[in-house]
């Protein structure tokens, strides 16, 4: 399932950057939108829906765990790719230079500038303390804002983040690895990283 999550998610968010023509229309109506629900949230619908498994659609109304945490993740993406010419989504897999980062590695990043740091850690911290996955959704909405503020440039793995989502809303043990995963991202030290790597 993750594979497929990365792999739809990634392709979506190419779909809506158009190779540097974005469709501006649909990334409009997702960033207003505050849920797959959302009357805004139907300018993405075509794209959307079009790309999802069948297994992965509604039948009830209600939405599945897959087009909350795909959904999410292009909204995240949308969010940051606002006013920026070159993508901001990179998947993290790919090691070149110019690939990207998971989320909670670039907020590691902005995190090793002291004037980050308290803000930063205090809406890091409540998102990992939370099971809830509406909270957890909620605080991600007021994370990616800050990084995009900070670091406007760095490239997200947003399709990453997608599998991640989808896994926090599967039970109570896969949200805490999930939140572990977010919090090793976080809070590793990049400088020892950077000494090990170097060597």
């Amino acid at each position: 399932m993750g594979k497929q999550i990365v792999k739809t998610t990634a392709h979506i968010i190419q779909q809506l950057y158009g190779n540097g023509n974005l469709n501006k229309a649909a990334l409009a109506g997702i960033r207003n939108a505050t849920s797959i629900e959302s009357p805004q949230a139907q300018a993405v619908w075509p794209i959307l829906m079009a790309n999802l498994d069948e297994n992965w659609l509604s039948t009830t109304g209600k939405p599945t765990r897959a087009e909350t945490a795909i959904f999410t993740a292009v909204r995240l993406y949308a969010i940051h790719q606002q006013g920026q010419t070159n993508s901001v989504y990179g998947p993290s897999y790919d090691k070149q230079e110019d690939g990207g980062v998971p989320l909670f590695t670039a907020l590691a990043r902005l995190r090793q500038n002291p004037e980050n740091q308290v803000a930063l850690d205090r809406r890091v911290q409540n998102l990992l303390g939370t099971t809830n996955v509406a909270s957890a959704l909620n605080s991600l909405n007021h994370i990616v804002p800050i990084l995009k503020q900070r670091n406007s440039a760095q490239k997200i793995d947003y399709a990453k983040l997608a599998d991640d989502l989808y896994w926090y809303q599967v039970g109570y043990e896969q949200a805490n690895g999930v939140r572990l995963v977010w919090g090793q991202q976080y809070y590793q030290n990049l400088n020892l990283k950077a000494e090990i790597e170097g060597k």
